[in-house]
């Protein structure tokens, strides 16, 4: 079963800049340049370039679009291009790369794109989406009133963390433990960590920081948490956690381990996840190319207000809920967008 699900601040910002104005666009050339991770989902991409169609925009028209996929980073797919094997470096070098090609406007996703490129231009206007805790990671002064050359889509703030655990909690009652999954440098996952502690220490949870710096530490760490009984996952957003191949390798230590798992990006039908609690990425990515088209016509990053999600999406597999003995309580089954059967 699944509701439509409707982002109220996305729709006032497509409205607040109407259609009319568009009418008419230039011959010129317009130089956007990409830093963004998930570009194997084809209808997050697809539904970005409509988008921009849509706001007057093409693609080879009168806009070029320099891509550089943190997807092919994390994967190990650009060692030809770039020569490091450290994930945070090899991110860095990228942003500092596509910098140095002076693009108009920059399209960043996720923090760990956002964060070098702050450090390597303090000038070129940047435009970001899925960002966890943009104030708390330094890259806007207010969600209000973003200053400097950044603004964008905030995807979590940092009390989801405590969210994440309660809702693990509601579908595995007898969870006395459980391992949060984060990038130890990464601000906003280091917030999320902290959250759960603290939802934890009134529930009666014990929380474990499980820190990755690689996809290799990954299945050595989560098993090692797993050899004590009435465990769980918190698995918070990251590239490094998110690319196709570490998404499934986390559901299959989960299967193997026994281990209930909630993660922070949305699953779908083909994957096995126990359950999801997350944004509408999608809209997070067309509400991205709305302010693109407003940066390319004169507006500034610093008048542009971060647009916060207003709605999150919980999506429960039943079929991976049976295979590790768990019955889902109705109340959760009610509140879910989605139940894959």
């Amino acid at each position: 079963m699944r509701r439509r699900n409707f982002i109220a601040g996305l729709a006032s910002v497509t409205t607040a800049w109407p259609l009319a104005a568009h009418a008419q666009q230039p011959d010129k050339m317009r130089r956007v340049g990409v830093l963004a991770y998930f570009p194997e989902a084809q209808a997050i991409l697809a539904a970005f370039k409509r988008r921009l169609v849509d706001l007057g925009w093409t693609e080879g028209r009168n806009l070029s679009i320099d891509y550089r996929f943190i997807d092919d980073i994390a994967g190990g797919r650009n060692k030809s291009d770039v020569q490091r094997d450290d994930f945070t470096e090899q991110i860095r070098a990228a942003a500092e790369d596509l910098v140095a090609t002076a693009p108009e406007v920059i399209f960043a996703s996720s923090n760990v794109s956002v964060a070098p490129l702050q450090k390597a231009t303090s000038t070129i206007p940047i435009v970001f989406t899925q960002v966890s805790d943009p104030v708390g990671s330094g890259f806007v002064a207010s969600l209000a009133r973003p200053g400097g050359n950044i603004t964008g889509f905030q995807g979590y703030e940092p009390a989801i963390g405590g969210k994440w655990l309660e809702v693990l909690r509601e579908i595995a009652p007898n969870l006395k433990r459980a391992a949060v999954v984060h990038i130890p440098n990464v601000a906003a996952n280091v917030a999320f960590l902290q959250a759960a502690r603290a939802a934890g220490v009134s529930s009666g949870v014990a929380v474990t920081a499980v820190g990755i710096r690689s996809a290799a530490e990954i299945e050595p760490l989560v098993t090692a948490f797993a050899r004590e009984p009435d465990g769980g996952m918190i698995v918070t957003p990251n590239p490094l956690t998110n690319t196709a191949e570490n998404r499934a390798l986390f559901f299959a230590l989960a299967a193997r381990l026994s281990l209930p798992a909630i993660y922070a990006y949305p699953l779908t039908a083909a994957s096995s996840g126990l359950i999801s609690y997350s944004y509408d990425i999608v809209a997070q990515w067309q509400g991205a190319a709305t302010y693109l088209d407003r940066v390319l016509r004169g507006a500034k990053p610093a008048d542009l207000p971060v647009q916060a999600p207003t709605k999150y999406l919980m999506i429960i597999n039943l079929k991976t809920a049976k295979t590790l003995g768990l019955k889902v309580p109705p109340a959760l089954l009610a509140q879910a967008d989605e139940v894959i059967e």
